[in-house]
């Protein structure tokens, strides 16, 4: 089978979508897109800024627009964030245009990979393993509603997660 054109990383905060993606963009010859840091870039700001000044509501239009145009690149491995899956139209974009793999992890590996991190707005709570859960209740549907493949990264290496998901789509 020929080397893939698009490849899309769907899935929750800390499942390693970023750090995934680069490892099989460089072992396949592609590009790496980070939607949550291209809209970083566009804005010049963090996105808890975002989130502060505009609402998740504001986030989540931004993140659409970034997601239509970064979903028609062409040799690419796309890192969406852990909410692009909440809108039907980014769902429907990432299904059509790409091939999507969804990295699965559990919310208590999520904790550990994120806890420390002041930059994601949603776990800014008390318990934030609480919020995590609640995240992920909702959100898992349709990470596997959206998936061509489902891959774990539960306690693995990028390199190993890379190599599975060339496995499946090459």
């Amino acid at each position: 089978m020929a080397k893939p054109n698009r490849i899309f990383l769907i899935g929750p905060m800390g499942a390693g979508k970023t750090t995934v993606g680069k490892t099989l963009a460089s072992q396949l010859g592609l590009d790496f897109i980070d939607s949550d840091q291209e809209i970083q870039r566009r804005t010049g700001v963090d996105i808890p800024t975002i989130f502060e000044y505009e609402g998740e509501e504001g986030f989540r239009n931004r993140e659409q627009q970034v997601i239509d145009e970064l979903t028609q690149r062409d040799q690419c491995v796309l890192a969406t964030g852990g909410g692009a899956v909440v809108r039907p139209a980014n769902r429907d974009r990432l299904s059509a245009r790409g091939i999507v793999v969804y990295l699965e992890c559990s919310p208590e590996q999520q904790y550990d990979r994120t806890h420390r991190d002041r930059k994601r707005p949603l776990i800014q709570t008390e318990d934030p393993l609480a919020r995590l859960r609640e995240l992920m209740q909702e959100r898992a549907p349709l990470y596997r509603q959206t998936a061509d493949y489902t891959v774990s990264t539960e306690g693995r290496s990028a390199g190993v997660v890379a190599r599975d998901i060339i496995d499946l789509v090459t």
